[in-house]
């Protein structure tokens, strides 16, 4: 079976598994789900990501991160961007999610980015998700 939205199956899986309460989430690999990853490590969403490799593509075992509670850390966490639907936006134009406190993610020109960056580099792009 064909995927048509791997990055929408990525955030589905890290999705299920804060609800389902597991350590860690396995998710195939590949470039893009693993820069997604480190900018949800840098932004303090996740634990950790490890690659996991099994002489195919691999697997990105990406540490799931809980507070008080054993409540999740990541509250919500949203595909924007979709291959039906693409979603651009400018500089000047770059959600603002919760006010600060979430984080867009976007696929801009110099690389993956977190919203912070792009709007002190100047730089928009396609908005691939939102995590608060």
């Amino acid at each position: 079976m064909t995927m048509t939205d791997p990055i929408a199956d990525y955030l589905t899986r890290i999705r299920n598994g804060l609800r389902a309460g597991h350590k860690y989430a396995d998710v195939p690999a590949s470039r893009v789900k693993a820069e997604v990853s480190k900018i949800l490590l840098d932004g303090g969403f996740i634990n950790g990501i490890k690659f996991i490799d099994d002489d195919k593509q691999g697997f990105l075992r990406v540490y799931l991160k809980y507070g008080k509670d054993n409540a999740p850390v990541i509250q919500g966490i949203k595909r924007i961007s979709k291959p039906s639907l693409r979603v651009y936006v400018s500089s000047k134009k770059i959600p603002r999610v919760f006010g600060g406190y979430g984080m867009a993610i976007l696929s801009t020109s110099q690389g993956i980015l977190p919203d912070s960056e792009c709007r002190d580099r100047g730089i928009g792009g396609e908005v691939i998700c939102e995590v608060w």
